[in-house]
């Protein structure tokens, strides 16, 4: 079958065929005499577990650990390893569903009451009273949060933990304040790249390493903060994941 059949059969589009062949999780099926790209069954059953992982979250180098596992084994323990990602894909949903009609059975619904109670708390310690930067994160975090169910809510407090200790939650108070400070400011201010070393540093390692793993590869959140915050504010953060790739 030609790209396009292969990437309607899975659901996806031809783009996001090509991207998979890029990053290399994908490989690259024979060509015919014409160059065209010839794909087989297997192919197919690839790049839906591809589609698959991704949806559950799986990060980049996750995905070539599972698809390199997959390599040594023959069609139906694929298919196998398929069925059992949609097992737990149909379990995730599940439990969404669950909440939701929790949520829909009340009176005045709030988007903090979708998270643990423990993570709505430690969102609530985080945030600068009257910081527009500090409600962006807020804000994020909780939709983060929202979406990820409760034992992913529950990973999630565990990276956050080190920034709720009482000393962390002042320092990230005056932090968020520095930004707030920048957003006038032009993204050549020397300030952003001392705040950006700061900031850097605040940071628990494993959060840190979580930052530098998940860009490039789904960087939607990352996106949504900079259409919200001013060029200077975005710069900081483009320097902080400077920072983080360069010592990890």
């Amino acid at each position: 079958m030609r790209i396009g059949e292969l990437a309607t059969l899975v659901g996806v589009s031809t783009r996001t065929v090509r991207y998979y062949h890029h990053l290399g999780l994908l490989p690259e099926p024979v060509r015919l005499a014409n160059g065209y790209r010839e794909y087989q069954l297997r192919d197919a059953v690839a790049l839906a577990r591809i589609r698959r992982l991704a949806e559950l979250g799986l990060s980049l180098d996750e995905l070539r650990d599972a698809l390199a596992e997959d390599a040594g084994k023959d069609l139906r323990e694929m298919l196998l390893e398929l069925d059992a990602d949609l097992a737990r894909e149909q379990e995730a949903l599940a439990a969404r569903r669950v909440r939701l009609a929790a949520l829909l059975a009340q009176t005045d619904p709030e988007p903090g009451t979708m998270l643990t109670p423990d993570l709505a708390a430690a969102l609530h310690d985080l945030a600068a009273e009257g910081s527009r930067v500090a409600e962006i994160d807020r804000e994020l975090l909780t939709l983060v949060g929202t979406v990820a169910d409760p034992a992913d809510q529950a990973r999630i407090l565990d990276l956050m933990r080190p920034l709720t200790e009482p000393g962390a939650i002042s320092r990230g108070h005056d932090l968020y304040q520095r930004l707030d400070e920048l957003a006038e400011a032009d993204p050549g201010d020397p300030r952003v790249a001392e705040l950006a070393s700061d900031l850097a540093d605040h940071l628990p390692a494993e959060m840190a390493s979580m930052m530098v793993a998940a860009h490039g590869v789904d960087d939607r959140w990352l996106s949504a903060m900079f259409a919200e915050i001013s060029p200077a504010q975005a710069e900081v953060f483009r320097l902080i994941l400077i920072k983080l790739k360069a010592h990890p």
